[in-house]
C-alpha cells in the first residue's frame, strides 16, 4: 500500500509539474550542444485558404469577417472558406453578403469532423490553416504560420491560444492561467522535437498531408495533427500566430467543454495507439505518453484516490510524514472548495481559483468516460457558450 502510495505521488508530481520540470532541463542541454540554425525566410508567399467549420454562428459573422480583412497577407492569395454544417440561423444568409467567401454548406448537421473532411476536398492550395468562428486572430498570425513551413520537415503549425479575461470574479480564469501554462508546455515541447497536438482555434498543415477521420472525432484538431507527426513530420509551435477566445461565460459551459474534450482524450488514445510504441517513435512516444497520455486516463484517477489511501496510511501507521502529507491534502481540496464558493459569489481570487479549476478539470477527465459511452458513433456537439 505504501508502494501504490508513493508511486502514485510520483506520477500525479510527474505528470502535472514534473514533466514540465524535466522538458525544460533537456531543452536547455540540448540547445547548449546542438544550438538552433538562424532560419531565412523566404520572400515569395504561397497560397493559403484560410477554413472556418460554423454551425449557427450568425452573432460572431460580422466581427470575423472584420478580423480575416485585417490579416496581414499578399493580396488575392489568402482563400476564406466557411464549410456551415446544418446551420439553420442566419449564418449563410449573412455570409453571402461577403464577396471573397467560398461557403460550402451541408443542411444536414453531422459535426465539425464531417465538415472538415468535406470541406478539404475543395481546397488547392498547399497549406490549409483552420480557425474557429468566435476566435480572433492577430494580423500577422498567416504570415508567421508560413513561415514556419520554411523548414521541410514541419507538416503541422500549432497557433497560440489566448483566453481574453472579460470577468474579473469568476472562476474561468482558472482557464486562462491553465492556457498560459499549457502554451510555455508547447513551446518546451517543439523546442526538444515537436508540439504534442494542436488546439483548433489555430492550427495549419500541408493540405496534402490531410488523412480524413472517421465522422465521430470528438478531438479533430489533436487527432488530424499527431496522426501527420506519425507519418515523421513535425508539429511546429508558433506563438507569434495567435486565436484570441472569450472564456465559457461560466463554470457550467466550462464543464460542457472540458468532459468532451476529456472524452475525446481517452477516443484518441485508442485512435492513436501505435504511438504508444516506443521502440517506433521514440521521443514523439515520451513527449505524447508525458504530456497526453497521462493526463487523460491514468494520472487523474491515481490523484482521487491519494487522499483515501493516505488515510488508510494514517490510520493503521500513524507517522509524522503522513500526518503533514494528509493535511496538505485536506488543504487543497479546503482551498478549491473556496473556489468554488468564491466563483459562485463573484469574488476574485486566482489562488483559490487554481485548485478549484485543477479538481475541476480532473473530476471531469473521469466523468468523459460516461460521455464518450454515450456519444459513442457520433461527431455532433453542444458548443459551450463564450463570454
Amino acid at each position: 500500500m505504501k508502494t501504490f502510495f508513493w508511486l502514485g505521488a510520483f506520477l500525479v508530481f510527474y505528470t502535472y509539474l514534473g514533466y514540465g520540470i524535466l522538458l525544460y532541463v533537456l531543452v536547455k542541454i540540448k540547445e547548449k550542444f546542438f544550438p538552433a540554425k538562424a532560419v531565412s525566410y523566404s520572400e515569395e508567399y504561397p497560397e493559403v485558404t484560410l477554413m472556418i467549420a460554423a454551425y449557427n454562428e450568425e452573432s460572431v459573422i460580422h466581427e470575423k469577417m472584420r478580423n480575416c480583412r485585417a490579416l496581414q497577407y499578399p493580396e488575392g492569395k489568402l482563400k476564406i472558406y466557411w464549410v456551415t454544417d446544418g446551420s439553420n440561423d442566419k449564418t449563410d444568409e449573412l455570409l453571402k453578403t461577403y464577396s471573397e467567401v467560398y461557403i460550402l454548406h451541408q443542411p444536414e448537421r453531422k459535426g465539425k469532423t464531417a465538415a472538415l473532411n468535406r470541406g478539404i476536398t475543395f481546397i488547392k492550395t498547399p497549406i490549409v490553416i483552420f480557425t474557429d468562428a468566435n476566435t480572433m486572430l492577430n494580423q500577422q498570425a498567416i504570415i508567421e504560420i508560413v513561415k514556419s513551413f520554411e523548414n521541410p520537415k514541419v507538416g503541422c503549425v500549432a497557433g497560440e491560444k489566448r483566453i481574453k479575461q472579460e470577468k474579473t470574479g469568476d472562476a474561468t480564469a482558472g482557464e486562462g492561467i491553465y492556457w498560459k501554462y499549457e502554451s510555455t508546455l508547447k513551446s518546451l515541447d517543439d523546442r526538444l522535437y515537436s508540439a504534442v497536438g494542436a488546439a483548433g482555434e489555430l492550427f495549419a498543415i500541408r493540405t496534402d498531408l490531410f488523412e480524413v477521420m472517421p465522422e465521430d472525432t470528438l478531438l479533430d484538431d489533436f487527432i488530424l495533427s499527431m496522426k501527420i507527426a506519425q507519418k515523421g513530420y513535425k508539429i511546429a509551435y508558433c506563438k507569434n500566430a495567435y486565436a484570441i477566445e472569450s472564456p465559457s461565460s461560466d463554470m457550467k459551459e466550462e464543464e460542457k467543454r472540458k468532459i468532451r474534450i476529456s472524452a475525446g482524450g481517452l477516443q484518441s488514445i485508442y485512435r492513436l495507439r501505435s504511438l504508444l510504441n516506443p521502440f517506433k517513435y521514440g521521443i514523439l512516444h515520451f513527449q505524447y505518453v508525458s504530456h497526453r497520455v497521462l493526463r487523460w486516463s491514468l494520472t487523474p484517477i491515481i490523484f482521487f484516490l491519494l487522499f483515501p489511501l493516505n488515510l488508510v496510511l494514517l490510520w493503521n501507521d500513524p507517522p509524522f510524514l503522513y500526518g503533514i502529507l494528509f493535511s496538505l491534502q485536506v488543504l487543497f481540496y479546503l482551498s478549491g472548495y473556496l473556489g468554488y464558493r468564491a466563483a459562485q459569489k463573484q469574488i476574485k481570487n486566482k489562488l483559490l481559483y487554481v485548485p478549484y479549476y485543477f479538481l475541476f478539470m480532473n473530476l471531469n477527465v473521469i466523468k468523459g468516460i460516461k460521455y464518450l459511452r454515450e456519444k459513442r458513433g457520433s461527431g455532433v456537439w453542444e458548443k459551450a457558450k463564450r463570454g
